[in-house]
């Protein structure tokens, strides 16, 4: 069987949701943390009994020189509530925690974070040039990898092809967390942006070894074979290696997902959104564009 015959699904299917992940990028956009926007995040665990809108009472009268003025707040698996609001000095922590307990009753800090706004921005920033290099460097490195590769087939194609899927799992992977953040508590942080270049790791691999099986066919056959036929043989040498990987490390994903702490659960999420993109991307959409690519050469 052909794996290449329903290239044309998959190619519309991720052109689709491509197009769909840049419309929830502006539309809702996506819900940023403090590590980008700046302000103070703070966690507390509160008496049994305590409900969430009994904390929003209580910071509406709390008294400040300057307001918190709207605080987020949500309530968090472990019984706990989260509280994103603007940046704030050490002395108003201090007298924060003074007040919470003195309307709520004895309550524990999990976590306090705060980070200005000049840095907020500065990590944004410097979190697009992470991506932007990593994916110049993957196009360098993979032209470089198969500039030896036969029938006069640039070596560029490989590198660029390699990071057009790259966007594709980037992009994807944005918009279904775009859609949970929606959902649930839910922040874009700079550990997501770790989870991303991951990714970007991790799928490239899977595109390099599918393309190496290429080039090495490609050596064998010499011209006697058309490349289409090169392309899916080589696809199908390789796609049960592929499986066999993304599952294994799904498995492991999987059991810290469930076992491990709530800290790296979102982190550990993304990757393995990340692993299920990046193996389809791999499979039905780096060799099929790399075969129409050559149709038109």
């Amino acid at each position: 069987m052909s794996l290449l015959k329903p290239a044309k699904f998959f190619l519309g299917l991720s052109a689709a949701l491509m197009l769909i992940s840049v419309v929830l990028l502006f539309t809702p956009g996506p819900k940023l943390s403090i590590d980008f926007t700046g302000g103070t995040m703070m966690e507390i665990s509160l008496p049994e009994g305590t409900e969430k809108t009994s904390v929003a009472e209580a910071l509406d009268t709390f008294e400040s020189e300057v307001p918190l003025g709207n605080v987020a707040l949500t309530k968090t698996k472990s019984s706990t509530v989260l509280m994103r609001m603007r940046d704030i000095s050490n002395d108003e922590h201090i007298a924060l925690q003074k007040h919470l307990r003195t309307e709520l009753g004895q309550i524990r800090e999990m976590q306090f974070t705060t980070i200005g706004p000049t840095v907020g921005e500065s990590l944004k920033k410097r979190s697009f040039w992470a991506l932007g290099i990593a994916a110049i460097a993957i196009v360098l490195y993979v032209a470089f990898a198969f500039r030896k590769v036969p029938r006069r087939l640039s070596p560029w194609r490989f590198g660029i092809i390699a990071v057009v899927t790259l966007l594709h799992d980037i992009l994807i992977t944005v918009g279904i967390f775009i859609l949970i953040s929606q959902v649930t508590s839910f922040e874009f942080d700079t550990l997501f942006i770790t989870a991303l270049l991951t990714i970007l790791g991790y799928s490239v691999n899977d595109t390099i070894v599918i393309f190496d099986r290429i080039r090495d066919n490609l050596a064998e056959q010499g011209r006697k074979e058309d490349f289409y036929d090169v392309a899916d043989r080589s696809l199908s040498q390789s796609i049960m290696r592929s499986i066999n990987t993304s599952v294994s490390t799904l498995i492991m994903l999987s059991c810290l997902f469930i076992l491990g702490s709530e800290s790296v659960r979102w982190f550990v999420l993304t990757l393995m959104t990340g692993a299920i993109i990046g193996t389809y991307s791999s499979l039905f959409l780096a060799t099929p564009l790399l075969v129409y690519w050559k149709k038109k050469q």
